[in-house]
């Protein structure tokens, strides 16, 4: 089991285990029982009622948070031509076909997003060992394969976060900074419960969001009660 320091132990006291809170509530607490000195990341896990095994149960996908993440990230874009302008005049911070696809394949990970269009996948496919477990492979069901790129450029820099159902069908997703109001964590919670009810499997049975909990980095987890996201 592991060991919790001090500062931890002190905010998990404040803590009702016992308590469902609603979602304002629970980022309340969260933002004031966050023990270290940095300003952490306010995260939430999502427990959904699928089978991960199943092909037709799987969730995933992406979604604008209106306020971001408090993190820019770096985006890297595989494209030639007209789409390459384009990628660089939307604000990517890495656009190439060849000379990058090399450039990866030799190691280089510098970035946190990878976007492609459809025609560069033939290329970038051969990069699928390096890219496939840091999770930063392009794919159309997160909007990173696509000729807009410049849309995905934008969409990414302005908070879009991809989720994704681990095998014990949990979604795990950083919603904003301990510095952020919690009007705006508030909302950000709310737009990604509700983009993953429309994500909802058709073959999924029973109940579908089972449990929510949030945290910050260093802190201990707040359980949220699920019907506030009016989930079935």
């Amino acid at each position: 089991m592991a060991k919790h320091g001090k500062r931890y132990l002190e905010a998990a006291k404040k803590v009702d285990r016992e308590k469902m809170y609603e979602p304002r509530e629970a980022l309340e607490l969260v933002k004031s029982i966050a023990p270290a000195k940095f300003d952490e990341t306010v995260e939430v896990a999502f427990r959904l009622g699928i089978d991960t095994k199943r092909a037709d149960q799987q969730v995933r996908g992406a979604v604008v948070l209106p306020h971001g993440t408090g993190k820019t990230k770096r985006v890297l874009v595989f494209a030639k031509g007209e789409k390459a302008k384009e990628a660089e005049q939307a604000g990517a911070d890495f656009v190439g076909d060849d000379d990058l696809i090399n450039k990866v394949s030799q190691g280089w990970l510098d970035f946190d997003v990878v976007v492609s269009t459809p025609d560069m996948m033939g290329q970038v496919g051969k990069l699928g060992r390096i890219l496939g477990p840091k999770g930063l492979m392009p794919n159309p069901k997160t909007g990173t394969v696509t000729f807009d790129v410049a849309k995905a450029v934008q969409e990414i820099k302005a908070g879009k976060v991809e989720y994704r159902a681990d095998k014990a069908g949990i979604v795990h997703v950083p919603i904003g900074k301990v510095s952020f109001d919690t009007d705006k964590l508030t909302e950000n919670l709310k737009t990604l419960a509700e983009a993953l009810i429309k994500a909802k499997p058709a073959a999924a049975k029973g109940t579908y969001m089972r449990s929510v909990t949030v945290s910050s980095t260093m802190g201990p987890g707040v359980r949220v009660n699920p019907a506030a996201f009016a989930s079935r």
